[in-house]
């Protein structure tokens, strides 16, 4: 803070009305006037050091919502709108646009929607629950700190009962709620891993699913049950549209309490860092999954007690995305997995080990990301066994904590440049390009061939 100041009033604005606070009320709870704190609203004082203590005391906050480049996703949709052939000639820089995004957030939110109002040809479907609910972990860093904490507690009574974390859920199932778990062949289930038969009162679980993904599913219906009021709590305040929004809501918070229970914050955290986020030493120790560990590392967020701020990502073979979950705001968490150069897509190479990569986005950011695959629930001799990446990637300067830093070389020209996927991402001399970028007007010269056959300009002629 002394050697550089910091202007994040509009920021600060948006957090206080977000928790529903007046200036006054603010002003007084961190012992300045309701004029000094205008004045920081509206950028004309900086955050000092002391501010930012206060700050941070009286409403337990995440420095890095003032100080992190929380406009990136935005700034990045601004640049593709700023791109198309009707604004041509406008001179607009990249550092504007990220300014707009990170200061005026409802000035940028309102030129996206009149851009998708003029392009689009009919209008958008509303966001269905899987769209909405991703949105919501996003927006709060996949972290729920009332169902972490209920989840902890459940964990740590279930610990002092029972020396093996599946048979003591399984037990509180069967004493308190009267509900047996029962393993099922995969003829009697064959198109369901878990199911909640109420007149038989059994938990009825396929054979096919691992010990961890079997201790999982009755973490789940156990958090359905005993974790209900913080799960409800989480939901209400998010302001969800609709039943079917919610609904979907609920299911996810259950998942995430399930693993919260499987992998109790305080002795998780602690684990990961004495392990330097060693996934697979993670999995042995809490007898969980490498999917499972990896996304319970996104939602390392309590404030004294923060891990690497990690995001995830789960795909397919043809690069379908099924899973997002982030820690840190970031256009890469929002809409990175389209990029072929990222090793995302090389896991598939190498099935089962873990593979690690320095890349850096388009704005200079270089993270290091992790990949291994998965294999879900066993299949059948000759069926389909389900198959999925998942890839784990922080920022480089919080990486260096995780074992997978050691010996990476991280000098000049070693990070793989990647982008967002081609319809997003501006990089020109990109071999592995497959379409020119969203919005750009094309550059077409039949008496030469560059390195791809895109060549496009934002402002150029035909």
């Amino acid at each position: 803070m002394s050697e550089a100041k910091l202007f994040a009033g509009a920021r600060l604005r948006r957090l206080r009305l977000q928790r529903g606070v007046t200036q006054t009320r603010m002003a007084d709870d961190l012992g300045v006037s309701v004029s000094y704190l205008n004045l920081i609203e509206r950028n004309q004082r900086p955050l000092t050091a002391a501010f930012l203590l206060k700050l941070t005391q009286a409403y337990d906050l995440d420095l890095r919502q003032l100080t992190g480049d929380d406009g990136s996703a935005v700034a990045a949709e601004l640049q593709a709108l700023f791109a198309e052939p009707r604004l041509a000639g406008l001179d607009v820089a990249r550092a504007d646009l990220a300014e707009v995004a990170a200061n005026l957030p409802g000035v940028a939110q309102a030129l996206l929607r009149l851009g998708a109002a003029r392009t689009a040809e009919v209008p958008a479907a509303p966001p269905g629950p899987v769209e909405t609910v991703t949105a919501l972990l996003l927006d709060r860093r996949n972290h729920f700190p009332e169902v972490d904490a209920a989840a902890e507690a459940l964990a740590d009574e279930l610990r002092l009962t029972a020396s093996d974390l599946a048979a003591g859920l399984a037990e509180r199932l069967r004493s308190r709620h009267g509900i047996a778990v029962r393993i099922l062949p995969d003829a009697v289930l064959p198109e369901t891993l878990r199911r909640l038969d109420l007149h038989a009162r059994q938990l009825q679980l396929n054979e096919s699913l691992d010990a961890a993904s079997r201790t999982f599913a009755i973490a789940y219906q156990l958090a359905l049950i005993e974790l209900k009021p913080a799960i409800d709590a989480a939901v209400a305040t998010a302001g969800l549209p609709g039943k079917a929004h919610e609904r979907f809501a609920v299911q996810t918070l259950a998942n995430y309490a399930a693993a919260a229970t499987m992998m109790p914050y305080g002795r998780f955290h602690a684990a990961a860092e004495a392990l330097g986020y060693d996934l697979e030493l993670l999995q042995a120790r809490f007898g969980a999954g490498f999917e499972q560990v990896a996304h319970r590392l996104t939602t390392l967020q309590r404030p004294g007690l923060r891990g690497i701020p990690f995001l995830m990502i789960r795909s397919d073979r043809a690069g379908n995305i099924s899973k997002r979950f982030a820690a840190v705001p970031s256009a890469l968490a929002e809409h990175g997995g389209g990029c072929p150069l990222w090793v995302l897509h090389a896991a598939f190479d190498r099935p089962g080990k873990i593979m690690r990569q320095l890349v850096e986005t388009e704005d200079g950011q270089r993270w290091l990301s992790v990949t291994r695959t998965v294999r879900t629930y066993a299949a059948p001799y000759r069926q389909v066994r389900p198959e999925f990446a998942i890839l784990l990637a922080a920022d480089l300067a919080s990486a260096r904590a995780m074992v997978y830093a050691d010996g990476l070389d991280t000098g000049p020209g070693a990070a793989t440049p990647i982008g967002l996927g081609c319809a997003r991402c501006h990089r020109p001399a990109c071999r592995q390009r497959s379409l020119a970028p969203a919005g750009v007007r094309l550059a077409i010269d039949e008496r030469s061939r560059g390195l791809t056959p895109f060549r496009f300009t934002r402002t150029g002629d035909d």
